[in-house]
């Protein structure tokens, strides 16, 4: 039982640590990276950036709405930014893509 507990509090603690994070602070990849598809989708009306990596900057998680989806398929959205970050994508090790068009 004791060890089920500190398992849990554990658990616990680091969701909270990463809450924490994510609440105050923007890591520097996160930055340039949002900053990047601002530039290159100055539509959207939503975007979100989060390393996924622990703060480390090898994974990122990118969700956008823009009205620049408008008429294109999902894997023609993914390559669109794709190419807008082809220069940030080099130093990665991976990169999950959500897109969509607002108000759907």
């Amino acid at each position: 039982m004791i060890s089920i507990s500190r398992f849990a509090l554990r658990c616990h603690s680091n969701a909270c640590r990463q809450v924490a994070r994510t609440l105050t602070t923007q890591t520097d990849g996160e930055v340039r990276i949002a900053s990047v598809l601002k530039e290159k989708f100055p539509q959207a009306a939503s975007l979100r950036v989060v390393d996924i990596s622990g703060g480390c900057g090898a994974m990122y998680e990118v969700h956008i709405e823009s009205d620049e989806f408008k008429g294109k398929r999902t894997v023609q959205q993914h390559q669109l930014v794709n190419q807008a970050l082809k220069d940030e994508i080099q130093a990665m090790h991976g990169l999950r893509i959500f897109t969509g068009i607002p108000g759907k």
